[in-house]
Parts: structure tokens; sequence; C-alpha cells
């Protein structure tokens, strides 16, 4: 293995980082030889027998890029713009519980990424910091925080969450709604790996968590003005709910495959959110994306953003905040390389015509299996976690 690489101490500067990780997998690699066996298989897992986890990815996989060509790309933009904000990338840093078990700084590195990157931050509200905590001392301005909530709290709790968030200057207040229960992971259950953020949803927490419905949405929409987004979503005929009920934000999601099993993966279920929306909202999706090509397929088929999760674990692992930002240099990079050689000068030039779903991956699937040279840095037991 190449040399460890410390990061939080100040001792690698960005020259460094650039040298140490110049494709993605290699965040992968230190990852798996920083984390304990308990930790990586939280990582790497999902519910029971990870099949919706499988499809995430074999979805992405399955949609094959078809170029166009003699198209001046001499000059490619490849920001997003969401609720009216522009960002270097059209990414977000997804809502992680437990990041402190990646680095001992947790959401807090995760925080100083995006702000030096220019992406929005969801923030778990199972997370050990809270809204102050990550804004620090920065503006809305510096850090677009979204705070993500997991609802175990009775209304007044939920209103004076918003009301802060809407106070620090917060974009939109994000609500996850596919965990009304909490599945069975069994690389934790056989690990006896107990998360403390899961664990504290007992007794009223796990009432409220598993009665919050449509009529709470409504009442919430009544009374607060500030942008709300819905994740969790993975029906059309949820999707035309949510925008029925005012929301601004449809984030189509089944939480990385790790709530219900055998359902869908999320690329599949983006084209009938995106025709039930008809624009009337934003969609976000996530669910597996790893590459500058998964993210380009996506946009490609109507999504305004992409979340991130496991990749920001392995970068966060291997690097800190630091190794999160280079991360996300290199799929920009990959994502500019994508536009230009599919004739796209920009996101907003990219449509359905340049997608095209083959019915197959073409080669079996797995959580790393957008990395297919990472058996050459790790043994295959390894991946197998």
């Amino acid at each position: 293995m190449s040399k460890d690489v410390s990061v939080e101490s100040g001792a690698a500067n960005s020259t460094d980082l650039a040298e140490r990780f110049v494709a993605l997998q290699e965040f992968v690699e230190v990852a798996r030889t920083r984390l304990p066996a308990q930790v990586w298989g939280y990582v790497l897992g999902a519910t029971e027998t990870e099949t919706t986890q499988l499809r995430n990815r074999q979805a992405i996989e399955n949609l094959a890029l078809r170029p166009r060509v003699l198209n001046d790309v001499s000059e490619v933009d490849s920001r997003g713009n969401l609720l009216g904000r522009p960002y270097r990338l059209p990414v977000l840093l997804a809502p992680i519980g437990g990041l402190e078990s990646f680095n001992e700084r947790g959401a807090l590195a995760v925080a100083d990424s995006a702000a030096a990157f220019n992406v929005p931050m969801m923030l778990s509200s199972v997370s050990r910091w809270s809204m102050d905590d990550a804004m620090g001392q920065r503006t809305a301005r510096e850090l677009a925080l979204i705070y993500q909530l997991y609802v175990r709290d009775g209304p007044a709790e939920i209103d004076r969450l918003i009301e802060h968030a809407q106070a620090l200057g917060s974009p939109a207040f994000c609500f996850t709604v596919d965990s009304a229960v909490y599945s069975r992971r069994e690389r934790d259950i056989v690990a006896r790996f107990v998360k403390p953020w899961r664990a504290s949803s007992q007794g009223e927490a796990r009432d409220n968590q598993a009665s919050f419905n449509w009529a709470d949405i409504r009442r919430l929409r009544d009374k607060h003005q500030m942008p709300f987004i819905l994740k969790g979503i993975a029906t059309a005929e949820d999707a035309a709910l949510a925008v029925e009920h005012g929301i601004d934000v449809i984030y189509v999601s089944n939480h990385g495959g790790r709530q219900l099993d055998h359902g869908q993966g999320t690329m599949a279920i983006l084209p009938e959110v995106v025709r039930a929306v008809n624009k009337r909202a934003k969609i976000v999706v996530d669910g597996g994306f790893c590459r500058g090509t998964d993210l380009v397929k996506a946009l490609a088929l109507g999504a305004d953003f992409v979340g991130l999760g496991r990749m920001v674990c392995f970068a966060l692992a291997a690097a800190g905040a630091p190794g999160i930002v280079r991360m996300l240099e290199i799929l920009e990079d990959e994502t500019r390389i994508a536009l230009a050689l599919l004739g796209a000068r920009s996101p907003a030039e990219l449509n359905a015509s340049h997608v095209v779903n083959e019915g197959h991956a073409p080669a079996p699937v797995s959580a790393l299996s957008a990395f297919p040279l990472l058996d050459q840095g790790l043994r295959p037991a390894d991946l197998d976690g």
C-alpha cells in the first residue's frame, strides 16, 4: 500500500492529495485499510439480501450513453443550480448517520468540504453535531446546509427545528419518509454492530416515526414558508402526491438499499417520477452513484441534482475533509469529460436521447462494481466485506 496520508493535522496539502489520489477507486482502497471490519461492513452493506442495493448499481449500469459529435465543446460548464443557488457541481452530500465512524470530526469535516467545494450538504438529524455546530462561524452563503429530519419528536419540536434552520439561512428542510420502521441490515446484525444513532429510536420516538403521514406534511406546508424536500420517494404516485402537497424538491431514494429489500433501483424509478412531477418541482436522486458517467445519466433522464453517500464515506475515511474535496475534483473532471464526449457543453444540454437502456449490465454488479480495477489493490475477500 502507498504511504499513509495525514490530512486533518495539516500535514498533507492539496498537491500531496492530488498526487496520492488520482482515481476515485483509491479512496475506496485507503478507506478499506483504515476502517474496522464492522464499519466497513456498515458502509458497504444494505438490508437483508441486499437486492435493492444491487439493483441501484444495476439500474445505472444497464444504461448506455449515446454521444453526439461535431459539437463545439471547447468550453464545458458542469455547474448546477438548485432552488435558485448555483453550485460547482450538480451533486449534494447526502445525509449519513454515524459519520464519526469514518473520521473523528464527522459531519464537521463534511461541512468543511462542502463549503470549500461549493456543493450543498445534508446534515442528518442523527448526527452527533447540531446545525449550529456544522455551520460554525460560516454564513449561509458560505455553506448551504440542509437539515434532514427523521421524525422522532412531536409537532412542536419539528416546528422549532424548521424555524431554526430558516433562521440559519438554510436553503431547504428535508424530511426522510422511507423509514417508518427500520429494516434488518444483516451485515450489521451478524457483526453485532450496534449503531447508537439507530438504537435511539425507541418508544415514543419510534411511534412518531411510524405515524408521520401526509396530513402532517400538509400542516407543516401550511405553517412554514421555507422550501421542503421529501427524501425517500420511490414511485410516481408518491411523487405526484408530494407535488400536490407543495413539496419543492422530490428526492428519489431507497436509502441506498438499506430499508425495503427487493426494491427497484432508483435510476429505474427516475423516469416515472420525472413524468409525474412534470417540472413542478426539482428532482434529486441517489443510490449507488460513483462516477461522472453515473451523474450524466441521471441528469440526462431529468434529475436536477445527484446525492452522494458512500463515496463521501470512503473519501472521509481516507483523507478527511480535504479527501472529500479531492474526490469531488476527480468527479468533476469525469463529469466534464463525459459531457464533452456526449457533445454537451453543460448539464442543461443533456436529454433522454443521450441515454438508452440496454436491459443488462456489461458485467456482474456489486456495491463496488463502478471500480473494476479494485481487485488489483484489494484481495477479493476484502471486497466482500
